[in-house]
């Protein structure tokens, strides 16, 4: 199985890995960044986060040809805290989130992630979970899916998608993943759509949804903050500007003063800021990497330090 892990090596050097350290891997996926964590610690110990049934299988076998200090912990990390308390491990030193989708979930059509290929309209991480994309598209009332796609889209003609969607559903069923491409085509016209493809950010709306990714991010990140241990690390690794905002700010929060408390000499301990950014501006792909690996393209990878 042919899985990239985005920015790898530099992941792992931001992380600054100790061989006794306790380390968390938020998203799992196919154990690529969690096999490097794994080789660098000798006594200490990696929690491993996944939503995904199919990842877990493939990872806990390739992690175990490694070593034997691991625990995959099956949910997705919106539980960060609660599950890693349930595991006495409420101080850790070094989580990584990476936020994208790995490429076989995309390459699998049956999982409905693809625009590009045929497969039922699915999306779950959670399989064992019945809420889908294609609940969303059926069920959704109009101005909610217009809600939905202004704001996890980004997409200035969601009105005319959102209208081709009601319009089609009244007849029939949506339930394919190209079925619901060529909606979103007639909705806006060919012209637009072979321009802008509007269908990537479409599904990246329903794929958020699904699996409820950004209020996982604004819940988990934060608790990661409070977990770590001084001189631990969070690196986070996003892929569209929605998500990077979003980390952006929780490190802008929690990495700065409070303007109330801005230029006293004695700050209280409580409004001190936790973190520190290891880069002030995002760092992205080499050009090596771009070339190996297309899908790496928009990565971008944020530091933080605990003080």
């Amino acid at each position: 199985m042919k899985h990239y892990s985005v920015m790898l090596q530099a992941a792992i050097k931001g992380l600054n890995v100790k061989d006794d350290g306790i380390y968390v891997d938020a998203t799992l996926g196919y154990a690529g960044h969690s096999s490097e964590i794994l080789k660098r610690i000798k006594t200490g110990k990696l929690f491993a986060f996944d939503a995904d049934s199919e990842a877990i299988n493939y990872s806990r076998h390739l992690l175990s040809e490694i070593s034997s200090n691991f625990k995959i912990i099956h949910s997705n990390f919106f539980y960060l805290k609660e599950k890693l308390e349930e595991e006495g491990a409420s101080e850790v030193d070094g989580f990584l989130f990476d936020l994208g989708l790995s490429s076989p979930e995309i390459d699998n059509e049956e999982r409905g992630f693809s625009f590009m290929k045929d497969g039922l309209l699915d999306m779950r991480m959670d399989q064992s979970k019945d809420f889908s994309a294609k609940t969303i598209v059926n069920t959704y009332k109009e101005e909610d899916l217009l809600k939905l796609f202004y704001e996890y889209a980004e997409e200035k003609r969601s009105k005319e998608i959102v209208k081709e969607i009601i319009k089609y559903r009244k007849a029939k069923e949506i339930t394919h993943t190209l079925e619901l491409v060529e909606i979103i085509k007639n909705g806006v016209g060919a012209n637009y759509f072979y321009k802008h493809h509007p269908e990537r950010t479409i599904f990246q709306a329903l794929r958020i949804e699904v699996n409820g990714e950004l209020k996982a991010i604004e819940k988990a990140l934060p608790e990661a903050i409070k977990m770590l241990k001084k001189g631990g690390r969070i690196c986070v690794i996003t892929f569209h500007s929605l998500e990077d905002r979003l980390v952006k700010q929780i490190f802008k929060k929690y990495s700065e003063v409070d303007e109330i408390f801005k230029g006293m000499p004695d700050i209280p301990e409580e409004y001190k800021p936790l973190i520190k950014l290891i880069n002030k501006k995002p760092l992205t792909p080499t050009e090596e990497e771009i070339k190996e690996n297309s899908r790496s393209k928009s990565a971008k990878l944020r530091i933080v330090e605990r003080i």
